[in-house]
């Protein structure tokens, strides 16, 4: 056991809290990384689109004074704030005019449209600017165009800006990874408490879970007040451990009823041949055998019942078949002995049910042999269908059941006074053991009130149309 266990807190709630937490700070950085993408590309497109619609007015705003044969001087307007450089150059690369700022440079860039290409926008890093690069904007001026202030060849006009602080550092980059990195890293933290705080009480019920089932039973695990998912859970486990603890008690009580039991016969089969041995002069051999042959029969009946009554409990149920009950009765009536008090079989339907033929016999011989070696005159059994249920009840007129017994009997090794002086080899396991058949069929055995003697119902489902 690892010492996270060891010291009382399961391992599994705090691998939950940290799988939370990074899939929801993983989450949350993909999402912010690729939003926070989007928004510096749209931010740094946009800049980039105001600056390049500035270089545009300032080009247009000068051919716009430009007459054939007259080249006026530039000047960028009031409203194209991002313009400083602008330059005509010719074919050849040389300047032929310039603003102030532009004089004495060489030509922006060495890009030349061709006559349809209008105006082009791109990026240049001249060698004589090297703090910055340029966002610039070429415009060719066609020789054939009627109004070409210029006749003798292509010329260029080319308007320069400074490429701005946003666009040429990586500033926002970094800003927005920081940030995607911080809020990743908060989410993450948030989730971790959060769902710490929701596991605080899971592993509270683990913990008592683990000492209940280790020390105590009779423990129970802390409900929460709130009415949700993990108050659920709290309720399911303390009726676990109610069945738990129940079933645990049955065992312990079923095992020391057992050794009760079983030491018996043992005990009195070795008196008789411990007797036997001791004294073989004044035993006589044939009756100390008969003795210990009884003694024997004894223990083997008690332990077949206990294989039995084990069977029904814990092994898997055998294949159930569809059954006609009442055929299922008249076999069992069919296979008593001839002799003894008379038994009336009255159907008044014939339900059918589904279940094991071997179980449910045994169950109907124990109910009709208890009820004839009860009886003084006459034993009842009516079979009928009532609403979804097959009953099966066998009354007899003997001295009853009292009603403070009537669901001890159905405990194991549990013999009233007058079945231990009817039956005294019988083992008090038979009722237990077809309450607990009728239990597995999804039916139910039980004792009800009658004017005289022992009224036994046994209830079964009658299955649907459809199952």
């Amino acid at each position: 056991m690892s010492s996270k266990a060891s010291r009382g807190r399961l391992p599994y709630p705090r691998s939950i809290r940290a799988r939370f937490s990074l899939a929801v700070g993983a989450l949350f950085l993909v999402v912010l990384t690729a939003v926070g993408a989007l928004t510096v590309s749209g931010v740094r497109h946009s800049i980039a689109t105001e600056v390049f619609e500035d270089l545009h007015l300032a080009i247009v705003d000068w051919v716009s004074r430009m007459r054939p044969g007259y080249i006026p001087a530039p000047r960028p307007g009031k409203s194209t704030v991002h313009v400083r450089y602008l330059q005509l150059v010719d074919s050849r690369g040389r300047v032929v005019a310039s603003n102030l700022a532009a004089s004495g440079r060489a030509a922006l860039s060495t890009v030349k449209p061709v006559p349809g290409d209008g105006m082009q926008d791109l990026t240049v890093c001249p060698p004589w600017r090297t703090d910055a690069c340029l966002l610039v904007t070429v415009l060719l001026l066609d020789p054939q165009m009627p109004d070409a202030p210029l006749k003798n060849g292509p010329h260029y006009i080319y308007a320069g800006a400074v490429q701005p602080v946003a666009l040429a550092k990586p500033y926002m980059q970094v800003g927005l990874g920081a940030a995607v990195l911080v809020a990743s890293a908060v989410a993450a933290w948030a989730t971790r408490v959060v769902v710490d705080r929701t596991l605080r009480p899971v592993r509270a019920i683990s913990t008592r879970m683990r000492e209940a089932t280790a020390k105590d039973l009779s423990m129970r695990v802390p409900t929460p007040l709130h009415d949700d998912e993990i108050a659920e859970f709290a309720h399911a486990s303390n009726s676990y451990l109610d069945r738990l603890e129940k079933a645990v008690k049955a065992r312990h009580r079923f095992a020391s009823l057992a050794s009760h039991e079983l030491r018996s016969p043992v005990t009195a089969l070795r008196t008789q041949l411990e007797e036997a041995l001791m004294y073989p002069a004044d035993v006589d051999a044939g009756s100390a055998l008969r003795n210990a042959l009884h003694s024997t029969e004894r223990l083997e009946a008690i332990i077949d019942d206990l294989l039995a009554y084990t069977r029904v409990k814990d092994a898997p149920l055998e294949a159930y078949h569809e059954l006609d009950l009442v055929s299922v009765v008249e076999e069992e009536l069919a296979a008593l002995p001839p002799d003894g008090i008379p038994i009336r079989l009255r159907a008044a339907s014939r339900p059918r049910v589904r279940g094991s033929r071997v179980q449910l016999g045994r169950v109907l011989n124990n109910l009709l042999a208890n009820a004839r070696r009860h009886a003084r005159t006459h034993v009842h059994v009516t079979v009928e269908q009532v609403g979804d249920q097959a009953e099966v009840t066998v009354q007899d007129d003997g001295v009853g059941i009292d009603p403070e017994d009537r669901e001890r009997v159905f405990d194991a090794f549990v013999r009233l006074p007058e079945g231990r002086r009817l039956d005294p080899g019988g083992s008090g396991l038979g009722l237990a053991i077809s309450r607990e058949t009728c239990l597995a069929h999804g039916g139910s055995l039980t004792v009800e009130n009658c004017p005289r003697g022992t009224r036994f119902v046994l209830r079964l489902p009658v299955p649907g149309p459809d199952s």
